[in-house]
């Protein structure tokens, strides 16, 4: 029987991606890549597209054609073909968490900055247990309530990137307003210690925090939230969009107009002090 085909990871996808990016930086097509480590076109290929695993002496070799002297960067890319396939802590939730899921959360922990915006909600790298189950339990249709509290788990469980020794995340956040008028009846305390939660993080050095004001000009974001997530050189960008049908990924030069947009974004919002002053207002404002 034939062997099945390798079901790509998101760490194998970005190895093949970034082994593209470091071909066509050197101008060679598959073909005479393939011509220098004595291969036929459709391995490198394969490689390249993540549905084909790479050994570990023929990745040394190819980045040898590939003229990556950088001990660090061929360190870095031996590293993530040795972790394609490492189970991650997320693991023990893979009855709760579905395989888009997983991925991102691998993103994260391999990511070292991740640049958010988020109109509807906070992120989920900031937020409080209590908010991320009612936020949870609000959107899922098919969710039982001890998933709920599973997939809260796994929220609050990913957020150790931002205290990680040694490298921790850093994670610029841009959050619409609107988002921190949510309510929740059952709960009335949630947003205030929402609130709270974002006023302790914006104090940490790895963490920035902007809020896009109700009264802001037009702006690139009004097309949906997105989040950016950026990695050791030559590693790509990668963007990272989500509705309800699942997650799509965008890589290479296709995030290009995604960096640009943030950046437009970000431009529009409130400056870093302003946004820690309207914060605090809107958490003093539920003391009453």
């Amino acid at each position: 029987m034939p062997n099945s085909p390798l079901a790509p990871t998101i760490r194998r996808r970005r190895l093949g991606s970034t082994l593209r990016k470091l071909r066509n930086d050197v101008g060679l097509t598959l073909d005479d890549a393939a011509e220098a480590m004595g291969w036929k076109g459709p391995k490198l290929s394969k490689i390249e597209t993540a549905t084909q695993a790479i050994r570990p002496n023929d990745l040394a070799e190819l980045l040898t054609v590939y003229k990556v002297s950088d001990p660090g960067i061929r360190a870095a890319l031996e590293g993530l073909r040795k972790d394609a396939n490492k189970k991650g802590w997320w693991q023990t939730y893979s009855g709760i968490v579905l395989p888009s899921y997983a991925d991102y959360i691998s993103l994260e922990s391999d990511a070292t900055q991740v640049c958010v915006w988020t109109p509807l909600l906070v992120p989920g790298l900031l937020q409080t247990a209590a908010y991320a189950r009612e936020t949870i339990a609000g959107i899922t249709t098919t969710r039982s309530p001890e998933e709920v509290a599973a997939l809260a788990e796994v929220r609050i469980a990913r957020q150790s990137v931002l205290t990680r020794p040694g490298n921790p995340l850093e994670l610029w956040a841009i959050i619409h307003e609107a988002a921190l008028h949510q309510r929740f009846p059952a709960r009335p305390h949630t947003m205030r210690e929402q609130l709270r939660r974002l006023l302790d993080a914006s104090e940490m050095p790895n963490v920035t925090i902007q809020i896009m004001p109700l009264g802001s000009t037009a702006h690139p974001g009004l097309e949906g939230g997105f989040g950016l997530a950026r990695f050791s050189q030559p590693m790509p960008d990668l963007v990272h969009l989500e509705n309800a049908s699942g997650a799509t990924y965008v890589e290479g030069e296709d995030a290009a107009p995604f960096v640009r947009a943030y950046e437009r974004i970000r431009a529009a919002a409130l400056s870093v002090e302003d946004s820690v002053v309207r914060i605090t207002e809107l958490e003093e404002g539920l003391r009453k």
